[in-house]
This record gives structure tokens, sequence and C-alpha cells, in this order.
């Protein structure tokens, strides 16, 4: 080892006890993988769809993902607002593979080598994302602890939750008699990050006794604990008007506390429920129709539980009176009613005009549980449905590619109408196909990244799931398939090639540089003219233009001064001459290296600014 190297493994070493996830790696393999290339973007027009003179912000990358995010890592940097990934679930049935093998059931280290493949990836993902953005990450109940205890060390203080979907109905190879009819999509966010919500129905708010505060609505005075957890909440009310009793549902408690029951008043967060009956805030049932009765002995009262003449639950129709209950001797001799009272809901107290998203996902099949509290998004089973990849391509391309209708779904809850989506387990595509499914539906204009790799082996040297599964389909999608119109739009197919950094400014073509560049600016990639032409243009707008000139000629530099923009940033091999020549011709010049761009963000280099500096006229 050299000496930085041994002072980083015993650095590990002295560190390694900890509270939390183990698993067997080599920091210096690390460093040694992220820093071992660099990696340069390769157009392939042929595989792109529909690309014309404007920059392509969809992106289809083919490759190894860890390579794909290492050049995103120097394009893509707090650029990224949503991730999602359906990554491998190391069922030990050939479902990934490692160090150019399948890993299996028996490997010993299978668990290990696991959590490092995705540890080395979200590292890479983690700085992709904007201050407002999140990663949804797709995982079984078999994996889910690793998986959320590494998330949890990659992203620390940043979970945000899991949603839980409903992927079957029960199967034939349960054991033990229970049946695992779910998966998990985990949720780690910046802080910034809020799913977008949807708006309340405030149809429902009236006015009908001409409340002086304004429309109405009733709601629940119960919460969701039990007599056991909040014994505090558990205490009759008193209707003080009519004097008519009302029990506590031992199941569900008051949402308020009660004066009788809190001995520091300053202490409490809201109101009391006596405050809210002052207030005339809750609704007592009417005392015309209500029915009421008085037990005048404990004999009748052991007899009406008896024989379940008693207060019932609003849903399930359990009594609320029961002979286990400690207090039950209050009740004798009070008037007790038979309704329930209401909590009223008054539309100016409402905090927030948007329901949030609740963490169950229901089956297609399942009853909407969605309420004026909450959203219930809805997906089908896994592998199931309208518009899967096997639909579309007609064959049995995929297995158990994730329903359109989960992805779908949990973007259009994710994400804001500018947003790119990035994806670096795409398989079969279908979180590209859910952007432009949702652009379609509100006029959006996402942008989709979409990672995949061949998954070739010595067997099958000729697979590529990503030309003839993941950038098929979306083909397919934006031109139309099977009788459903297409939704448009483009995309360019990137390949990826792998440089010694030392040789990176000789090996790498014009062709490579000025993608890299183009993303580097603008998130896109182009389709110049010509690779040979001696200047071209990266971006531009009416003040500025971007140029890459790949050989430094006489023609190069007239055509770079032959363009209206004033201001320039100008990539070259020789920037000195080139600026020296542009600013002479009157040109406000920033010019740069574009050897030191090549690498920017890769092989242990940092990130450059590519913001044009300040040039001013007093400057020339």
């Amino acid at each position: 080892m050299t000496e930085d190297e041994l002072r980083r493994e015993l650095a590990e070493l002295l560190t390694r006890q900890k509270l939390g996830l183990v698993w067997e790696h080599s920091a210096i393999d690390r460093d040694k993988a992220i820093n071992a290339n660099v990696v340069l973007p390769r157009l392939d027009h042929a595989l792109s769809h529909n690309l014309g003179s404007e920059p392509c912000q969809n992106l289809i990358i083919e490759g190894d993902n860890f390579d794909s995010l290492r050049l995103l890592r120097a394009t893509h940097a707090n650029k990224i607002r949503v991730i999602y990934i359906d990554p491998p679930y190391n069922t030990g049935n050939k479902d990934w593979v490692y160090n150019d093998r399948y890993t299996g059931k028996n490997d010993r280290w299978r668990h290990s080598q696991w959590l490092e493949f995705l540890y080395q990836r979200l590292v890479l993902a983690r700085d992709l994302l904007t201050p407002d953005g999140v990663i949804l990450v797709s995982i079984n109940e078999d994996n889910r602890a690793r998986l959320e205890l590494l998330m949890d060390e990659v992203f620390p203080s940043r979970k945000l939750g899991s949603f839980v979907w409903k992927t079957r109905s029960g199967s034939n190879d349960e054991q033990a008699l229970f049946s695992v009819d779910h998966e998990y999509v985990l949720v780690y966010a910046q802080p910034g990050f809020k799913f977008r919500g949807e708006a309340k129905d405030f149809a429902q708010y009236k006015n009908p006794d001409n409340d002086p505060r304004g429309p109405w609505k009733t709601g629940d005075l119960g919460k969701g604990h039990t007599r056991a957890e909040r014994p505090n909440a558990y205490y009759p009310i008193q209707n003080p008007r009519t004097g008519i009793w009302y029990p506590c549902n031992p199941a569900v408690v008051w949402r308020f506390a009660s004066e009788t029951r809190v001995k520091d008043k300053s202490t409490l967060r809201a109101k009391t429920m006596e405050q809210y009956i002052r207030e005339d805030k809750v609704i007592f049932p009417d005392p015309r129709t209500e029915r009421v009765v008085v037990w005048k002995t404990k004999a009748e009262l052991h007899a009406a539980i008896a024989a379940g003449d008693v207060p019932l639950r609003p849903k399930t129709k359990m009594p609320l009176l029961t002979m286990d209950l400690p207090d039950l001797d209050f009740w004798i001799g009070k008037p007790v009613g038979f309704g329930r009272p209401w909590f009223k809901r008054h539309l100016r107290d409402v905090q927030s005009e948007l329901r949030p998203v609740s963490s169950w996902i229901r089956g297609a099949v399942e009853d909407d549980l969605s309420d004026d509290l909450t959203i219930n998004l809805m997906a089908q089973r896994s592998g199931t449905g309208e518009h899967s990849a096997n639909e579309i391509l007609g064959t049995n391309a995929f297995p158990y590619p994730k329903p359109l209708s989960l992805i779908k779904a949990l973007l259009e809850q994710a994400t804001q109408p500018n947003d790119i989506v990035l994806d670096f387990f795409a398989g079969s595509g279908t979180t590209g196909h859910a952007v432009l499914a949702i652009n379609a539906s509100d006029g959006g204009n996402r942008q989709f990244i979409l990672c995949s790799s061949t998954e070739s082996n010595v067997k099958d040297t000729d697979r590529n799931i990503c030309r003839d599964i993941t950038a098929e389909r979306m083909r397919r999608v934006m031109a139309g398939y099977v009788g459903t119109p297409g939704l448009g739009g483009s995309f360019a197919y990137l390949t990826l090639d792998l440089v010694d950094p030392a040789d990176a400014q000789l090996d790498a073509g014009s062709h490579q540089i000025t993608q890299l560049l183009s993303l580097r600016l603008q998130g896109a990639a182009i389709a110049p003219s010509s690779y040979l032409d001696p200047m071209i243009v990266l971006a531009a707008n009416q003040d500025i233009a971007a140029v890459y000139i790949p050989s430094v000629t006489q023609d190069a530099i007239a055509a770079t001064v032959a363009l209206p923009h004033r201001r320039l940033l100008v990539f070259s091999t020789r920037p000195d001459t080139v600026g020296e020549l542009l600013t002479a011709a009157g040109k406000l010049c920033d010019s740069r290296s574009v050897g030191k761009e090549i690498s920017a963000g890769q092989a242990g280099s940092e990130q450059t600014d590519l913001r044009v500096r300040p040039v001013t006229e007093e400057s020339l």
C-alpha cells in the first residue's frame, strides 16, 4: 500500500465499530472505482428517436449504471429532483450480476455484495439531487430492513417514510399460512421536498344554521388510540343544555383533552373538550329524536350490557359499555344518549388546503379509501395491466415489470411540471413511460434520464436490454403502438466510453467532447450537423453563445467571430490564444481549456462552474 492507502485502511479499521449495518467492503477499492477513468458519452443517432436541431433533455444511457452515475455527477450534480429506482431484490434467483456473474442463493457473501453494489451507486445518486429532491426506492419484504439501514447511512436524517403497495391477493406458495401480499417504496427526501398533495373539496362545507363563523362540516371527535394507549383521553362528556351523557369509545378515544384530567392546562397545545363545548364546536344529537336511557340500578345496567342494549360504536356496532370497564358505576342514574356527538369543523379553521398522500397504495380492485384527510394512491399488481412493456413489445420481454399505474401515481405526487426524473435501474422503461403520460395529462415538460445495462453475458453476447427493451419501448410509446396513439417526444441514446484520465484529452474525440460539454451546460444532448465543423455551437441565447472549437484554425476563429453574440464561452485546446484572438476581434470572451472540462467532476477532480465569468469592456 501507499502511505495514503495505509492511512485510509487504518482509519477505517479504527472507526468500523458502530451501531447499524456492517458489510464487507474496501474504502480503497471504492476510491479506485470512482476515480478509475473518465466516462465520456457518445451519441448513437441511429438508436435515438426524433432528434432535431433542438437540444434533447430526455436521455437513455446504455452501460453499467455505476459509470452512468459517474457521468451524471459531472453533468447533472444538484439538478435531478426525483429519482425512482427498482433495484435487484437480491433473491438469489439470478436477478442481478456482480463481478460479471450472477449471484446465487448459496453465495455466502451475496448480502454484502448486494449492499456494496447499491452503496456505491446511491452515494453517487445522492449528489445529483436538488435541495428539494427525493429518491423513491422499491423493495420487497425480504430485503427492506437491510436496504432501509443502507439508505439511513447514505441519506442520514432524510427518511420521510415508506409506501406499502398491495401487489397481489394471496398466492399458492404461502408458508405457515402467511401470504406476503405487499412490497414497499422507501422515500428519502431533502429538507425542501413536499409531495404535491391534492386540493381539498370544500363543497361539503355548508352553513345550515347561519353560524356567524361561516360554513362548516361535521368531523370525528375520536382519535386513533385505544383506552389503554391514552387513558387520560378516555372520559365521558355531557351536553350542558340537556344533561345527557355520552360514553367514550374504548377503541378510539376523544381527540381533545379534558379539563378534569389535566393538572396543568398550560402544557396543552390545543383547546380542551370543555372549551370546544362552550364554544358550540361540539354537535350533540337532537334530543327530540335521540334515544335516551337511565339505568337506575347496577342490575339494570348489567342486564342492558348482557343484551347489547347500550350505545354502540358507529361503524363496528360494538358496545361502548362493557362489563370490564373500571368506571361502570358512573353510568347508574344518569341519562345516557345512544347517539354520537360530532365536531363542528369550520372552513375558516382549515390549516391546509391540500390533502397529504397516504402511505397505503391500494390494489386496483380495492375500494378507494381517500377522504377529506388523505389521498389514497392506486396501482395494479406487479407485471400486470395495460401499457406494460410486454404488451407494448408484444413478447414476454421483461419479467415482472413495475406497472405503469404505480410509477405514474408516485411521480404525479413527487414531481413538478419541469422536473428531471432519473431511473438508473430503468429496465423495462416504465419510469420514462410514466413521465410522458403525466406530461400528456397536465401539459408539463418533465424530462427523463433512463440508465440501463445490456445484461449481456458469455452465453448471450448479443443481449442488450437497454437497446431492445428500454429504448424500443420508449420509441413505441412516443410514436404509438397497438392502436394506442403516441405521446410524442424525443430521446437521445448515449453509450459510454471509458478513458484513462492521463490520456483523456488525447483520446477524447470531438463527438464525445461535444456531448459532454452540452450535457454539462444544459443537461441535454445535441445533434450537430457535423462533428468536423471548425466550430460547434453548444448552447446559445440572444446574448451569449457557448462554443467548442475542436481544432484552433483560422476558419474556426473566423466562424466564431461571425457569431452574432457579443459574449462567448469558448472551449478549446489553446484557451489563451483563442481568448486573445477573439478579444482582438471585439468579442467579450471567457476562454477555457477543454482538457480541464473533460475530467471536471470525474476521476477525483472538482466540479467546475460553467457560468460565464464576468467579462467587461474595461477588461478588454
